[in-house]
């Protein structure tokens, strides 16, 4: 009786560090996403010769990193 309660505490610490690993990756896939992005705004901005644009974009991207 004990094993079975054991074997299902296992189970439940390895769904939730399942879940916690995955909710880490999506984190780290959607702060990828908005680097990117605003790093091509960066990019335009410098392009348009934009130096408002060009310091707003920088101080996002030091809040995302």
């Amino acid at each position: 009786m004990e094993n079975n309660t054991l074997n299902g505490m296992d189970r439940v610490d390895s769904n939730l560090r399942d879940e916690m690993l995955a909710e880490q990756f999506l984190d780290q896939m959607m702060n990828n996403f908005k680097r990117i992005k605003i790093l091509e705004e960066i990019d335009q901005s410098l392009k348009n010769k934009d130096k408002e644009a060009f310091l707003r974009l920088t101080e996002k991207l030091k809040s995302i990193a």
